[in-house]
């Protein structure tokens, strides 16, 4: 049997309760449509990341705004029966926390999404707790908490605790966090100030000091920069279901192989991973099929080295 070591992650940013639709086109102005199928779970880019990582047998804390509305119990309920440890940033505020509507596409996976995001549910730092540090191994930031992700960066970064950054779309602050940051794995939309493509965003993240730097692109290879060196790895040809949070879960697992893997081995097992999660409607469908895919017994067989 191989046995797990049992990491600590921090995710700090954004959670929200998302509301999912399967359908087979995306609604015309004016147009009504009956879905196909619907699912209801927490979101947010750090949320299913931390919910990730823990499906790996590590142990997630979120640090996030929750609040106290009736909705921010469905969204608590899940993540207790997920076992992450939360951390929640304003325990006692009454107003809706973000509140996502996704559809998917049946016959493409593509995803249409309106939110609110973290704009109207911005925390302080003033109050946080820099203990939550204590025992833990890695950080990802998605910048939706920029205020308390800063504080939060400082502080790992005396402790020589490795950030990463979910780069999905350039927010401001992020140059404030970006000096302490190891791992930046960006997607295609992030754009820094005055960067107009992928070699402005590498030179950019390069000029702050990260060391290794990662552009996603959906289908098309994952370009990097490491080491001094500038390459490609391909991403698997996949029938896509549904592409809703697979840079969420790629984060979430990159996290976990990163603990024991190189930059680049790191970037190719999460992708295979998120090929995974794509392939299944919603967020969390998935984790239930991993088996399909010879990894739900991963502590037990090596079948395949996928995941380890």
């Amino acid at each position: 049997m191989f046995i797990i070591l049992v990491m600590n992650g921090l995710f700090v940013g954004l959670t929200t309760l998302d509301i999912i639709y399967l359908a087979d086109h995306f609604p015309h102005s004016n147009e009504k449509i009956v879905a196909l199928d619907q699912t209801i779970a927490a979101g947010g880019p750090a949320t299913n990341a931390a919910i990730t990582f823990q499906k790996f047998g590590h142990q997630g804390t979120l640090l996030s705004m929750i609040g106290n509305h009736p909705i921010s119990q469905l969204i608590c309920a899940e993540l207790e029966d997920c076992s992450l440890s939360v951390f929640d940033l304003a325990p006692y505020h009454p107003e809706p926390p973000p509140t996502s509507s996704i559809i998917v596409n049946k016959t493409t996976g593509e995803r249409a999404v309106i939110s609110i995001n973290a704009i109207k549910s911005q925390a302080k730092a003033d109050k946080l707790s820099l203990e939550i540090l204590q025992d833990i191994d890695i950080i990802l930031i998605d910048g939706h908490q920029m205020a308390v992700s800063q504080v939060v960066a400082q502080e790992a970064h005396f402790r020589d605790i490795p950030i990463i950054i979910d780069g999905g779309s350039w927010k401001p602050g992020f140059e404030k966090i970006l000096p302490y940051v190891k791992y930046a794995v960006c997607s295609a939309n992030f754009y820094p100030p005055n960067c107009y493509d992928g070699d402005d965003v590498f030179a950019y993240l390069k000029q702050v000091g990260v060391p290794h730097i990662a552009i996603t692109n959906g289908e098309k290879p994952i370009k990097y920069w490491t080491d001094g060196e500038f390459n490609s790895i391909e991403v698997s040809s996949i029938k896509a279901v549904d592409t809703l949070g697979a840079g969420d879960v790629f984060h979430g697992a990159f996290c976990h192989f990163i603990l024991t893997h190189s930059f680049v081995d790191s970037l190719a097992k999460a992708s295979e991973v998120a090929a995974v999660a794509c392939q299944s409607f919603g967020t969390r469908q998935w984790m239930e099929n991993l088996t399909d895919f010879g990894v739900k017994n991963y502590q037990k067989s090596k079948n395949t080295d996928l995941f380890f």
